[in-house]
């Protein structure tokens, strides 16, 4: 497939916001009642925009973007892990901030790594099995439904490896619970943006991808 430059602005979009979210994760913020990390603005984005790269250009490109995004948000950490160890310059007085803000614990960075791949990957390709299924219909079910598979896998994972142990483990099941909602809702009160950009990205670049016979192995990217 010739790579188009709608195609690259998807791409890009999705990069920086999986990237942004892991900058501001570490700020916790209200709404009503819950506590939530700051990343919950920005990172459903990221489902979001997997759903519309799955939906339209199908599973293998959305494949080997989960993969780039994973490999920017390496480059991301260890550039960060390398400036904390640098020596700070006589001038520079915040040295403890940045590591307090910018320097996640080993456990938490496994956690984010291992539930994102999961995550996007299952998001990803329940959406392709639902659009071979429903024919291609349905969008809100098959972009909620992954959703609900995808966010309820992440959202799982990276709470558990990082904060199991260290919460009750009634308080942690509420907190896994109340992220999945607030996740989920977020992507079905933003269904009549999807339904718009996938049906402008299908008629401008003239396709709609159904991934019959694709193998669906997460780690054959080539």
């Amino acid at each position: 497939m010739t790579v188009s430059h709608r195609f690259v602005v998807v791409v890009a979009l999705f990069v920086t916001c999986l990237i942004t979210a892991n900058f501001i994760i570490v700020k916790q913020i209200s709404i009503g009642n819950l506590v939530l990390p700051a990343a919950i603005i920005i990172f459903p984005l990221s489902y979001i925009i997997g759903d519309i790269l799955t939906e339209v250009y199908g599973y293998q490109q959305a494949r080997r973007v989960i993969w780039l995004g994973f490999v920017c948000n390496l480059i991301a950490v260890v550039a960060i892990w390398v400036g904390k160890i640098l020596p700070a310059a006589p001038v520079f007085e915040a040295q403890s901030a940045y590591e307090r803000i910018l320097g996640s614990t080993p456990r938490f960075l496994l956690a984010s790594f291992v539930a994102y791949l999961a995550g996007e990957f299952a998001n990803s390709f329940v959406l392709a099995k639902m659009k071979i299924r429903t024919r291609g219909r349905w969008l809100w079910m098959r972009t909620i439904g992954s959703t609900l598979v995808g966010q309820g896998i992440d959202t799982l994972i990276v709470l558990t490896i990082a904060f199991a142990g260290v919460l009750p483990l009634s308080v942690l099941g509420n907190m896994i619970l109340s992220h999945w909602l607030v996740k989920t809702a977020y992507e079905a009160v933003a269904t009549p943006l999807t339904y718009g950009v996938v049906g402008y990205l299908k008629r401008k670049e003239g396709i709609d991808v159904y991934d019959y016979g694709v193998d669906f192995n997460p780690l054959r990217v080539s």
